[in-house]
């Protein structure tokens, strides 16, 4: 429990009572137990409060993160359609490598081509 051993509850226990006497402790739990309800009553007030203020000026949980699960939806779609037709050599990943490895060489080709006092040494 509470990852709490035995003989430290039982210390806990001793304590307990030889701080408020056995007959305070009732008392004690019961102010614990209300004092605990006050707390749990306050925080479910004030997070009905923030979600109604949100709902008022028009957010609300769904409108913003609707969007965000929409593009990660559209993402998961072109992934399946991109590994269906891996095969496809117009459409699946080595064309996209391809892609990639064209712009590399242009992008090279752009720096090597650039005169001047910074110039690559080979």
């Amino acid at each position: 429990m509470f990852g709490i051993g035995g003989s430290e509850l039982f210390f806990i226990i001793i304590v307990a009572i030889m701080l408020f006497g056995a007959d305070k402790i009732p008392e004690v739990a019961r102010g614990l137990g209300k004092g605990m309800q006050q707390l749990r009553n306050a925080t479910d007030d004030l997070k009905s409060e923030i979600h109604k203020t949100a709902e008022e000026n028009g957010l609300d949980k769904n409108s913003l993160t609707g969007g965000i699960s929409d593009e990660v939806q559209k993402v998961k779609e072109n992934f399946s359609k991109i590994m269906e037709n891996s095969n496809d050599r117009s459409f699946g990943l080595d064309k996209i490598t391809e892609d990639i490895n064209s712009e590399i060489n242009e992008v090279k080709d752009d720096i090597e081509s650039i005169q001047g006092p910074i110039k690559r040494q080979r």
